[in-house]
């Protein structure tokens, strides 16, 4: 005897979800972004949203503009640099020794050297 189950392969609470559930959405406008590789994107934003100038484009990360005969410039990526690199922006290397000189200095003093 096979038992027929009306929900099998179903939830509890699953069905149908319409905008009688939901609610209804809010008013949408699309707009129309270009990158510097050509890809075109829409998002859609409310018609009471204020607009990015830019967005970022979802196919290669540049940033894409309203504009697609003059598309935004990539961003400019800095490489990693490490904590070192920024003290030698800062500091010449006789300013280097001297600091090393007042340290090791200090720590004579400290051993009772």
């Amino acid at each position: 005897m096979t038992g027929g189950n009306a929900i099998r392969g179903t939830r509890v609470g699953a069905g149908p979800m319409g905008e009688s559930e939901r609610g209804e959405s809010a008013p949408r406008k699309r707009v129309d972004y270009w990158c510097a590789n050509g890809h075109h994107t829409r998002p859609s934003f409310a018609l009471d949203a204020d607009v990015p100038e830019q967005w970022d484009c979802p196919r290669c990360g540049l940033p894409a503009g309203q504009d697609e005969q003059n598309p935004p410039e990539a961003r400019r990526n800095e490489p990693y640099k490490s904590h070192l690199a920024y003290v030698k922006e800062r500091r010449s290397d006789s300013d280097g020794m001297a600091i090393l000189e007042e340290a090791l200095s200090k720590l004579k003093e400290r051993k009772g050297r």
